[in-house]
């Protein structure tokens, strides 16, 4: 089964990534503050974005094999 809002997540990742990289680099030239102090705002953002993606994807429960009933066999 496709997963929509998995996969609008995956494709909203990159655009918002050059988003916030741009308004970071617009910050710095505009000398609001500097990019050395707000990288970790884009780190902040992956992490979202990634949470996002793990919310909107269904999980898959796969049991473990089970032994043979017999027990052992060679």
């Amino acid at each position: 089964m496709i997963n929509r809002r998995g996969m609008f997540v995956r494709a909203i990742r990159g655009p918002i990534l050059l988003i916030t990289i741009g308004t970071l680099f617009v910050w710095q030239q505009a000398n609001v503050i500097s990019f050395a102090r707000t990288w970790p705002s884009i780190l902040i953002v992956l992490g979202i974005l990634k949470l996002l993606e793990r919310i909107a994807s269904p999980v898959a429960y796969v049991p473990p094999p089970q032994p043979p009933a017999g027990g052992f066999t060679r």
